[in-house]
């Protein structure tokens, strides 16, 4: 029932989408001699969770995340993940590229490899010692989104990876139905972002259903933020997959844009 009901509203979130982007790809190209704005950015975070983009999964323990963005159409967003121990967990190092970005619909898609680092006991002449074994990964992804207003959002997310290693699990799809509400206002400068979304996972031949949410407070022209994630298992039989997960992280954003003109 939970599958039928989740197939059901993927399949009317797809035609909405499909439609809203049909609408709108003829304004989706720059125009001649328009202003070509680049941008570079990123951000510092400090959790006591480190939580996976497949938020089910977790490190379990605190986490320091460093990312970077940098580009116009095409973008390079490299990402370092390492546990407060100074252990690597996880190195991405996506390619985005902006197939439309209007004011009412984002299309973007994007490639990455990554490594995992998982620490794994060697015994040697009875000593067991802790060696880092890298875990490489390829993956796609595809996001759509629609704005309904300047600040609300809704939207589709899904991702595609595969491992090159043969001891680990091979295929990963997995796909979210997702809103996003972007400014809620709080008192003076302070506002809410609020992104609920429910996401199916598949893991080779297992699979599950999940619910999961982040909330971000922040203050207007202030570059650090508050946020955290909760992630809820409905129905799931996937190896390692937490029935809870959540955190709570402070981060330090910063970027800049950078205008192109024709002298």
């Amino acid at each position: 029932m939970r599958r039928k009901y989740f197939l059901l509203v993927t399949s009317r979130t797809i035609l909405i989408l499909t439609f809203s982007f049909l609408e709108t790809l003829a304004f989706a190209q720059l125009k001649d001699g328009a202003e070509k704005v680049n941008s570079f950015g990123g951000f510092v975070t400090a959790t006591n969770n480190g939580i996976s983009l497949i938020p089910t999964f977790s490190l379990g323990k605190p986490a320091v995340l460093f990312g970077m963005n940098v580009g116009r159409k095409l973008t390079f967003e490299p990402e370092f993940r390492f546990s407060m121990e100074g252990k690597p967990w996880v190195f991405i190092f996506w390619w985005r590229y902006k197939f439309i970005y209007t004011e009412k619909v984002h299309l973007t898609a994007g490639i990455n490899p990554s490594m995992r680092f998982v620490t794994v006991p060697i015994i040697t002449n009875g000593v067991t010692n802790e060696v880092i074994v890298i875990n490489r990964n390829i993956a796609l992804d595809l996001s759509p989104n629609y704005y309904l207003t300047k600040n609300i959002s809704i939207g589709m997310y899904y991702l595609k990876s595969h491992s090159l290693q043969k001891n680990t699990i091979q295929n990963t799809d997995f796909i979210t139905i997702n809103s996003e509400f972007s400014h809620i206002k709080l008192i003076k400068r302070f506002y809410l972002k609020f992104k609920p979304q429910f996401y199916f996972l598949k893991m080779d031949d297992r699979h599950g259903f999940y619910f999961t949410s982040r909330q971000t407070l922040a203050m207007q022209d202030f570059p650090v933020s508050i946020e955290s994630v909760i992630n809820k298992e409905i129905d799931a039989n996937i190896l390692g997959s937490k029935n809870f997960v959540w955190n709570i992280s402070l981060i330090y954003s910063y970027g800049k844009k950078y205008v192109e003109r024709k002298l």
